[in-house]
């Protein structure tokens, strides 16, 4: 595939310009625009979110491992990780507190949290006591659990109420050929692999469809329709602007070949050209382990790799930018406490989420822990949701992103503190 970079303008035949958006341009590096969409008189905005959604339904109890637990080993024989003082096991839990730790594949992590810059809110989830996929994620993604009438997504909700004069058309960006659920909302989103790979990669083919169905739009000429048209196309001509082949990461980071690695490069790169990115969303797949999990290796591991691989290089590359980023790692729920007969786990209830941010109050695990013990657990199965995942995203919304309107991007929700951010 060539490099060639193709501009909105080579590829659509018409189209109001995308007037007075280019700002003066300063002594910066190749890839790295200006552009002026805010009024002067507003206010800075707040940290440019970062949502991860592990997808499937990760097993965190062998992500962040309490292996001062002892009713976690009894339930786990085959996948357990080992305790750190495990003299006999080649690889073994990571310790972070005494009673938590990481499982070796996310060893990388350990210096931001002791760093103050990663915390670990464990016995996380929904209050929504669904074990489907679909139902988990579409719930949390809007952010209602166990409520169809909303149909906007959490993050949508939070860009919409917060006034912050930001007329960027890349105020919010989702890493797939479609935009995730949680970007919902009247704020248009863009799907930033099917923009980069088929028009800023160069796939002239792909690229000329798409202007297409863009013209087909604007023949229309319907509101809404034209709308999105437009959109589409100023992002277009932002996202140009921005050679993702020039970008450099900093401080020595080394982001991974795999498309986790590079939606993160990409975001980083977003970042770094201040183009008015406000929220990206992020998958990483495959966590659906109900058989041959693995435990200290094998499909989980290579997973967590991945994870901690990126979120490090990630962390390394925005270094000082990491004051005005907080990144947030969620899954629609964990898994089992009991290991199945096919050396997996099965779909349960609590897990736990990671935040990155230059702005916590401090690093390592928070955790309303209850103990593994039959009668502590959810349907005498499961880890119990102790802290709604909610509560987190409440905190970092008021307290990270300038927006105190948790009332109308949570309905029916009061959050309770939780110390999470400083």
């Amino acid at each position: 595939m060539t490099t060639k970079t193709l501009s909105r303008r080579s590829l659509l035949r018409g189209g109001a310009a995308f007037a007075g958006s280019l700002a003066a341009q300063t002594a910066l590096p190749a890839w790295m625009p200006r552009f002026a969409f805010a009024p002067y008189q507003q206010g800075a905005r707040g940290d440019v979110l970062v949502s991860i959604f592990l997808r499937g339904g990760a097993d965190t109890l062998n992500m962040i491992v309490p292996h001062g637990e002892d009713s976690y080993y009894a339930a786990r024989p085959q996948i357990a990780i080992p305790r750190p003082d495990d003299t006999a096991a080649p690889a073994k839990t990571v310790d972070i507190d005494g009673f938590f730790g990481l499982h070796p594949a996310l060893a990388s992590l350990l210096p931001i949290m002791q760093g103050g810059q990663m915390l670990a809110v464990h016995a996380a989830g929904s209050p929504h006591e669904t074990r489907s996929h679909f139902e988990a994620m579409d719930f949390m993604e809007r952010g209602t659990p166990g409520d169809y009438d909303v149909t906007t997504g959490w993050i949508g909700r939070h860009l919409q109420t917060l006034a912050n004069g930001n007329l960027s058309p890349v105020r919010a960006i989702g890493f797939g050929t479609v935009t995730q659920s949680a970007l919902r909302g009247p704020v248009s989103p863009v799907a930033l692999k099917s923009i980069v790979d088929y028009h800023l990669a160069g796939d002239a083919t792909v690229a000329s469809r798409m202007s297409e169905a863009l013209n087909r739009l604007y023949a229309l000429d319907t509101g809404a329709l034209v709308q999105s048209a437009q959109a589409t196309m100023s992002a277009i001509d932002v996202l140009a602007s921005v050679s993702y082949q020039q970008y450099a990461p900093q401080h020595n980071a080394a982001y991974g070949g795999d498309d986790f690695a590079l939606a993160l490069r990409q975001t980083a790169a977003l970042v770094r050209a201040d183009v008015g990115l406000e929220a990206a969303c992020i998958d990483l797949g495959g966590w659906d382990t109900h058989v041959n999990q693995g435990g200290v290796e094998g499909a989980q591991a290579r997973l967590m790799t991945e994870l901690a691989e990126g979120l490090a290089a990630f962390h390394a590359d925005m270094g000082d930018e990491m004051r005005r980023i907080s990144v947030v790692v969620m899954s629609e729920f964990g898994r089992r406490l009991q290991e199945n007969a096919g050396g997996g786990t099965d779909h349960g209830h609590g897990g736990a989420m990671l935040v990155m941010s230059g702005g916590l109050a401090r690093g390592g695990v928070l955790a309303d822990w209850r103990g593994l013990e039959p009668a502590a657990l959810d349907q005498r199965e499961d880890l119990a949701v102790t802290t709604d995942y909610r509560d987190v995203l409440s905190e970092l919304i008021t307290m990270r992103l300038g927006n105190p309107r948790t009332a109308d991007i949570f309905p029916n929700h009061t959050p309770r503190p939780l110390g999470v951010f400083g």
